[in-house]
């Protein structure tokens, strides 16, 4: 029997280097390996082998040089030892399971397996093992389910740490950047997510020669289930707008999808617009906080013309048509910028965001939407975000 003091601590350290260690092609067998450099002799395990599941049968996928010779190569699913290891998790057999052929008679030396499953979302291995003259049932029980438990806690944290990473990759593919090159217009735009992935959106679409357009968009929370609204309602637009609908027809379909789709409990506020080269600028708000139009000392808000997205079955909305002059200046954003919180809880606001940009308007339009992150950071005192945030800035240079 193992001193128990030494057995936990080389346990510990067991465990410890599972969740350390750099996962990889050759993960599983270093650590098949590190079990048997750690507590091989003391619990009298030796040649450990893995076996992939491909299909209906369980494949060795790796194996001690030569061993492989004795042991079997491929096992069905539904062979009898392999049905005990699914069930039980963690298995030893009273005669060896795993060899091509059965120990001739006198042979001492190797007395039985034992064996244990482990899982990710997309496969599963068997670890199987020789178990030497002396083991204790017991104490290799106790190890290989330590061991089993802790490598199916970090394959489980590798597969969720894996779709975050997809997700990511998926939002960021979504949002353009770097913006269009539109003559006459400057534009700049970020996006600003409080978790890995985020609510906001915006987009870009190019028309004919005398026009584009652009939205900015908000869904309700944040995280994977935003983020996958986000997804849906920029693939929604741009396969309507791609068919040359209207704007309203757009959103009131979009609406229709979105409503009906598994996220009919969210919703998304969104501001669709369309600018022509001489400045008209025909817009849809859909419960967006209103993009605000700096001309000069002057400040036109684009209010909401109708109803948040996904919420209703149906929702009422209508065009509005307001005019870029040369030099004017359009800055969209999301609720993230307006309710950023310093330490006594008072929001950055309009009166934060006005300014900000009032101080900055010599300026172009990248440094005054880095200037509004700056400074709604500054404001929140440099803690982490508590919502998405997201600016749009679009100016008008020439006729």
């Amino acid at each position: 029997m193992i001193e128990p003091k030494n057995f936990y601590r080389k346990l510990d350290f067991l465990q410890n280097k599972i969740g350390a260690e750099k996962t990889g092609k050759d993960y599983l067998f270093s650590i098949v390996k590190e079990l048997e450099n750690t507590l091989g002799d003391e619990l009298k395990i030796v040649n450990g082998s893995i076996y992939e599941q491909v299909d209906d049968e369980f494949i060795l996928i790796s194996s001690p040089p030569k061993f492989d010779k004795i042991i079997k190569q491929r096992i069905p699913v539904d062979d009898p030892a392999i049905q005990l290891v699914i069930k039980s998790k963690t298995y030893i057999f009273d005669s060896p399971v795993f060899g091509k052929e059965t120990p001739s008679i006198g042979d001492d030396e190797y007395k039985t397996h034992a064996a244990f499953i482990v899982n990710n979302p997309i496969t599963s291995w068997i670890f199987s093992f020789e178990l030497k003259s002396g083991w204790l049932r017991e104490e290799v029980n106790l190890c290989l389910n330590a061991v089993r438990t802790a490598l199916n806690f970090r394959l489980a944290s590798e597969s969720v740490k894996g779709e975050f990473e997809q997700a990511v990759q998926i939002q960021q593919s979504l949002l353009p950047d770097p913006p269009p090159d539109v003559y006459g217009f400057q534009i700049a735009a970020k996006s600003q997510p409080a978790e890995l992935v985020g609510g906001d959106l915006y987009d870009y679409y190019l028309f004919e020669d005398v026009e584009f357009g652009f939205c900015i968009g908000d869904a309700s929370g944040h995280g994977i289930a935003a983020a996958l609204m986000v997804r849906d309602v920029i693939t929604g637009l741009r396969m309507g707008l791609e068919k040359q609908m209207r704007m309203v027809h757009t959103l009131k379909k979009l609406n229709s999808v979105i409503y009906r789709s598994v996220y009919s409990a969210k919703f998304i506020s969104l501001f669709y617009a369309e600018m022509e080269n001489n400045g008209n600028l025909f817009y849809a708000n859909a419960g967006h906080p209103e993009p605000l139009l700096f001309e000069g000392d002057k400040i036109h808000r684009l209010e909401p013309t109708g109803m948040i997205i996904g919420a209703f079955p149906q929702i009422d909305i209508t065009r509005a048509y307001i005019h870029v002059p040369v030099g004017g200046t359009l800055v969209l954003y999301t609720d993230g910028i307006l309710e950023r919180k310093n330490t006594a809880s008072k929001m950055f606001g309009y009166e934060g965001l006005i300014s900000t940009v009032q101080e900055n308007l010599d300026k172009d339009v990248k440094t005054i939407m880095n200037k509004i992150f700056t400074a709604a950071n500054d404001f929140g005192e440099g803690k982490s975000w508590d919502d998405d945030a997201t600016v749009v800035v679009i100016r008008r240079e020439k006729k």
